[in-house]
């Protein structure tokens, strides 16, 4: 669990009202009395939580490979299809009449290397004559192979079973070539979540790190996953990363676009320092203040933290202190940058 408004007014809460033994300052005194600790030390792996949308591995946009006037659609945002069924398909006039053209030049171009060759054996057609007809009986056959191709992407198919999205175009509708007509959805490659991680959480996770899925749409259920994949870089605009999570739908028709809470469980721990949560002065977000103690035990410093994860009453320490920092663990409440402190309890180091 990340630390959030939580620690702040925890951290407040408990410097406010101590734990039974509120250091106090007697009149005349200069000198704080604090209770300060040493660190303590512990490798954990606190879960990573992240919000994220569902959808399939593979989503894919459909389109025709030229451009024309739509003849007919048969797709319907959330009908299920069956791989090779059509979709949608451009009106055939002028594309058959291509494909005609290309027929009888390829034939033209056929009859005229046949004479050519004919001509060469008599010694009537010259060498250049029989190649410059070959390479026009194979530019035939190519632009022949090309109106082809582009009558078989006139139309577009299913191309697994999967689910129609949505329905871009419309009959009679003129669209150019690439433009996407239907989007469609295949769970041939599975069903994943996508959240956006930022940097300090992103390089803890790693493919293979367990996940915990859980939706709004669908409460008291959850939803078992493993991460699939890490970006390597950061998503322009928002400077996260974005984090893919295959999950286990248990043969559920899960639909794309549902938002779910995911709980990430990293496989490596790190190594940090943990201080009660009591020590914690003006916790914001992600930064709080503490009081460490000099070496002479005599004043006391601020400091500003970088604080991660909460356990129990203690939290992480990401950034901020040194190995042998002292830090006070009730009276900060009472102190200043720089203050006289009287230590009157102070608690030895552990390690785990």
């Amino acid at each position: 669990m990340r630390l959030s408004s939580f620690v702040t007014a925890a951290a407040v809460a408990l410097t406010a009202c101590g734990s039974g033994s509120t250091p106090q300052v007697s009149a005349g005194v200069a000198a704080v009395a604090v209770e300060v600790g040493s660190l303590d030390w512990a490798t954990s792996a606190p879960a990573v939580v992240a919000v994220g949308t569902l959808g399939a591995k593979e989503e894919i946009p459909l389109a025709f490979k030229i451009g024309g006037v739509v003849a007919r659609v048969n797709a319907e945002a959330g009908r299920s299809v069956r791989a090779g069924m059509v979709l949608a398909e451009l009106a055939q006039n002028e594309i058959a009449a291509e494909v005609e053209k290309a027929t009888q030049g390829h034939a033209k171009a056929q009859r005229d290397l046949a004479r050519a060759k004919s001509l060469y054996r008599d010694s009537v057609a010259t060498l250049e004559q029989l190649q410059d007809a070959t390479t026009a009986f194979d530019i035939a056959a190519s632009n022949l192979k090309i109106a082809e191709f582009n009558r078989q992407y006139s139309v577009v198919r299913a191309p697994s079973d999967g689910v129609v999205l949505r329905r871009l175009v419309e009959p009679s509708q003129l669209v150019q070539a690439g433009a996407p007509v239907v989007f469609f959805r295949t769970d041939r490659r599975g069903l994943v979540m996508r959240a956006g991680l930022p940097d300090r959480d992103a390089v803890r996770i790693k493919p293979g790190d367990v996940a915990i899925v859980r939706f709004d749409a669908y409460p008291g259920e959850s939803f078992a996953g493993r991460v699939a994949e890490v970006s390597a870089s950061a998503t322009t605009g928002t400077g996260t990363y974005e984090v893919e999570v295959a999950l286990d739908a248990r043969g559920r028709q899960l639909s794309s676009g549902l938002v779910g809470h995911i709980e990430l469980a990293p496989r490596a721990g790190t190594r940090s320092p943990r201080v009660p949560v009591e020590a914690l002065l003006e916790a914001q977000g992600d930064s709080a203040t503490v009081y460490v103690i000099s070496p002479d035990a005599k004043t006391a410093r601020r400091r500003r933290v970088l604080v991660g994860a909460l356990d129990g009453n203690r939290v992480a320490i990401l950034g901020g202190l040194a190995p042998e920092d002292k830090v006070v663990t009730a009276g900060a409440a009472w102190l200043t940058d720089g203050a006289k402190v009287t230590v009157v309890s102070s608690a030895g180091r552990k390690d785990r």
